[in-house]
Order: structure tokens, then C-alpha cells, then sequence
């Protein structure tokens, strides 16, 4: 369900032809080395594509053309090797749609003390010829990442693969498609927002269907494939009975199969990739979507709680970013749900009624059956567990009536104090940076919602380089945050974004 594409990231050096061939020979023989580097050393997720030198403005438009229509290219990578004059960019650049990073570098990591002349200075001066790039990409206010440092340094090529993932979430947000199967819950203001502004910026596609035309793609599930699922399901978690019968808990978690496997149809069939649910709407289901979401969220689609799709399209956002990562955590929809004050224990217990993917999951995850009050249904299946410990990001895209803004709070997951027996839903305790006093505060006056997309696997600063790209507001709630700086850049952000 996650991306398709081999996307690849293209490397464009500017330069120019006043220092003559042998210089231009150099040039995209630097370029070549690191190139080549870059794709050896393991560290990126996509590939870099070396690109002829680019040294006028035909060649520039030509190539920032051919990136826009090529699928497979996720952004391009430009480095003036030499100086490159900047004018001769623009015409490139105001066509070019894709996402764009500027790597501040040179060939050499040292001064050749020794043997240093001016036919050295005149072919290695990144530090002049992207300062004439970084002037006139500024002038016409385009959106890029800027990394400044050795390239074959490993820290800058962290940099750079953490923006390839975030490049991915700028290209695949267009591709993002949210079905609603009913409609926000009953006079809840968060859930809300502006469905065509969000295609606008965003590039998500919102419809609604009723619930029933996908209820009767569950009808239609073959028995024998649901008793195929429900074997996986056997061999894939623990099974806690808790007293009930063994038959009659088999056929509950069976209902839960033919739901995961009728959605996935419907979903697949119809090209969506994030899915929303209300327990107020569930038409001919017999049970409210709980491993089935589960499940679904583990392959990669996004869900949002009662009817909350700004929150499906981030947590299929933040998966597609976070695919194929090495020894990748887990990424989830979340809820706030209530503290814990102890003075030296402070933190907020994460839940929701069923639906926390297991792909954050501390070990092995297990199934339950038990009643669930709302949704007037049989009692549902789930899957429990308790999250890894470890740092992750907490986001909350909320619709402030004239503009959108991401909030994003970087928090610590724990290990709760003692066991919660009677709880029978997958849980999550973190404290957010700077504190749980602070950090609240924060996300309350930000205007918060209490539903959260939530990952180990991103940074802030990558999800707030995709909001950046997208052109909304951004604010951060980390280690170096103070409330009444904090007041102030709410202030100086209603201005600058009105």
C-alpha cells in the first residue's frame, strides 16, 4: 500500500564557461565523485542522478523541465561548483514545481595551502557561486532546504537524506486520497476544517461515501478468505481469552477480518489511501472498525477518529515519508487522553477507543475482545499493546478558519509506572518537551487538537520543511521552548500568515 516509485533526486551543478573547457571537465568530474559518494555510502534512501553541468539558461529550463514531468524524480539538488550566474536560473526556477535543496559545498575539504593559484581560486568557489544562487532563490521567494558543509562528510549526508524523505511527503501529498465514511462527530470543533483549502494546499482529495457501500464490500468477502486472515491473525498475535469461549472470541475477531479485508477492497478499488470512521455511523457493520483499522494502518494507510480526515491524510503523510527507513519505529494516529501529575513522573496517557496502529508496538502485540459502549454494536475486536520507549513527534494540523497550522511538539514515550489490567486498549505515556506543564500550556494555546498523527521515525525539522513547502504555518513545541516567546511567535505568525 506504501509508495510505488523508485524516486530519485536529481544533482544539477551550475557553472559557467569563462574558464574554459579543461575547468568544465573538472567540474563534472567533482560532480561525478560525489555523486557516486553519496549513493555509496548507504546513507540515502533514494538514489541522486548525476546531471550534465549546467552552464545557461536553456540548459537550466530544459533540465528543470524534464524534472517536472518526469514521475520518478523527487527533487533536484543544485550546487554551483564554479560561479554561476544567477539570472540565468530564473526562468528554470519560476517553472519548476518540484521540491528543491541547495547544497552549500565544495570539491576540496581543505585549503591547498601549498599549491593553491588563481586557476584554483576561479574553478572552486562554491562559496561565491551559490551565494549568487542563494541571493536570487530568495529574491523570488522560493521555498528550498539550504545544508551547508563538506559533502562527504556523514552528517551532511543525514541532512540530506532526511530531506529526501521529506521531498517524498511534498510529492506524494498530491496523491493523497481520504474517504469518509460518515461525517465529522456531533458539535466537535477540532475535527473540522476546510475541505476544498486543503486541496488547495495540500493536494488532498476528501469525498464521503455512505458507510453502506463499503459494508457491502465486507458482505461480499468470501468466508474462506476470512478464515485465512483470522488463521494469520492466530499466528501473528497472542490470543487473551479472558473467560470468554473460545468459538464465540474466534467469531468476534472474524467479523474484524471481513472488515479489513471488504475495506481494503473498497480502498483499493477506488484509489484511496486514508480512511475515517465515526462510532455514531456504522450502518450494517457489526462492529465498530477496530483491528481491521489496526491492520490497515500497519500497511500504510492513514486513519483519522470520528470522521477527523485532516489527521488520516498526516498519519498517510508521515508513513509514505518514513518508508523503507532502517530499523523504522512505527508511526500511528493518536488521542490525548488523560495525565499523570506525580511530581518526577509527569506524562500523558495516549489511546484511542481501538484504532493505535501496532507498528509502534513494544513486542508482540495481542487480540481482545471486549464491550465498547459506543457504537451500539457487538464487542469488538483489538489489538493491545503498550509503545516503545524513545523520542518521536507528536503533530496536530488544525484549520484556523483563515489558514492552516501545523503544530509540532517533539515528546519522550515511557514505560507506565504499573500495569493498567482493566484497560483493554493499545496505550502510549509520553511528556512532551520542554515539561508536561509547558508543553501543554503550549499546545492549548496553539489551539491544539486532542487527536494527534504521531511517528519515532521523523523529526520536526522535516515536518516542518513539508509544512514550509506547503506554505502554511509551522510551530514548535521542543526543548527550547518558553511561553512567553512562545505567545509572541503565535503574535508575529497571525501577521505574517493573515
Amino acid at each position: 500500500m506504501m509508495i510505488q516509485k523508485a524516486y530519485q533526486f536529481w544533482f544539477a551543478t551550475g557553472s559557467q564557461d569563462l574558464y574554459g573547457e579543461a575547468c568544465l571537465r573538472d567540474v563534472a568530474e567533482h560532480a561525478g565523485i560525489i555523486t557516486e559518494r553519496l549513493n555509496a555510502s548507504g546513507i540515502l534512501p533514494y538514489e541522486v542522478v548525476l546531471k550534465p553541468v549546467l552552464i545557461d539558461n536553456a540548459s537550466i529550463r530544459s533540465l528543470f523541465r524534464q524534472a517536472n514531468d518526469d514521475e520518478t524524480c523527487g527533487g533536484v539538488i543544485t550546487w554551483m561548483h564554479t560561479f554561476s550566474p544567477a539570472k540565468s536560473w530564473i526562468l528554470g526556477l519560476q517553472e519548476y514545481r518540484k521540491p528543491l535543496l541547495h547544497l552549500h559545498t565544495q570539491f576540496n575539504q581543505e585549503i591547498p595551502y601549498d599549491s593553491i593559484d588563481m586557476d584554483f581560486m576561479n574553478e572552486n568557489q562554491s562559496a561565491h557561486g551559490d551565494r549568487e544562487f542563494g541571493h536570487m532563490v530568495t529574491r523570488m521567494g522560493i521555498v528550498r532546504k539550504v545544508i551547508a558543509g563538506f559533502w562527504d562528510d556523514d552528517s551532511v549526508k543525514r541532512r540530506i537524506a532526511s530531506w529526501m524523505r521529506t521531498a517524498v511527503g511534498i510529492v506524494e501529498s498530491s496523491h493523497i486520497r481520504v474517504v469518509r465514511f460518515a461525517d465529522n462527530m456531533r458539535n466537535v470543533a477540532v475535527t473540522e476544517g476546510d475541505k476544498v483549502e486543503a486541496q488547495m494546499k495540500f493536494g488532498w482529495e476528501i469525498d464521503a461515501y455512505p458507510v453502506n457501500e463499503a459494508a457491502d464490500y465486507v458482505r461480499d468477502v468470501k468466508p474462506g478468505d476470512v478464515s485465512a486472515l483470522v488463521e494469520e491473525y492466530y499466528d501473528r498475535y497472542d490470543i487473551l481469552l479472558e473467560g470468554r469461549d473460545p468459538e464465540e472470541f474466534k467469531k468476534h475477531v472474524a467479523v474484524q477480518a471481513q472488515i479489513e479485508l471488504g475495506f481494503e477492497t473498497f480502498l483499493k478499488e477506488k484509489n484511496y489511501q486514508a480512511i475515517v470512521t465515526h462510532f455514531g455511523d456504522l450502518g450494517s457493520l457489526k462492529q465498530l472498525p477496530g483491528l481491521a483499522i489496526q491492520r490497515l494502518m500497519e500497511k500504510g494507510y492513514g486513519f483519522g477518529g470520528e470522521g477527523d480526515w485532516k489527521t488520516a491524510a498526516m498519519v498517510r503523510l508521515m508513513k509514505l515519508m518514513t518508508e523503507g527507513k532502517k530499523d523504522a519505529r512505527g508511526t500511528s494516529f493518536m488521542e490525548d487522553y488523560t495525565y499523570n501529575l506525580v511530581p518526577g513522573k509527569e506524562g500523558i496517557l495516549q489511546a484511542h477507543m481501538l484504532e493505535v496502529c501496532p507498528s509502534i508496538a513494544e513486542g508482540r502485540a495481542a487480540i481482545k475482545v471486549n464491550p465498547l459502549s459506543m457504537g451500539d454494536r457487538e464487542d469488538p475486536a483489538r489489538l493491545v499493546f503498550t509503545a516503545k520507549e524513545g523520542r518521536g513527534v507528536a503533530s496536530s494540523l488544525i484549520d484556523l478558519g483563515t489558514r492552516f497550522r501545523l503544530i509540532i511538539n517533539t515528546v519522550h514515550c515511557k514505560k507506565i509506572d504499573r500495569p493498567m489490567p482493566k484497560l483493554p486498549v493499545a496505550t502510549a505515556f509520553w511528556t512532551p518537551e520542554p515539561n508536561l506543564i509547558t508543553g501543554a500550556e503550549c499546545w492549548i494555546l496553539a489551539g491544539g487538537a486532542h487527536h494527534t498523527a504521531f511517528s519515532y521515525d521523523l523529526t520536526a525539522e522535516q515536518l516542518g520543511d513539508w509544512a514550509e513547502a506547503m506554505g502554511i504555518e509551522a510551530v514548535y513545541i521542543d526543548e527550547n521552548t518558553n511561553i512567553r516567546d512562545f505567545k509572541n511567535e503565535l503574535r508575529w505568525n497571525s501577521a505574517a500568515y493573515r
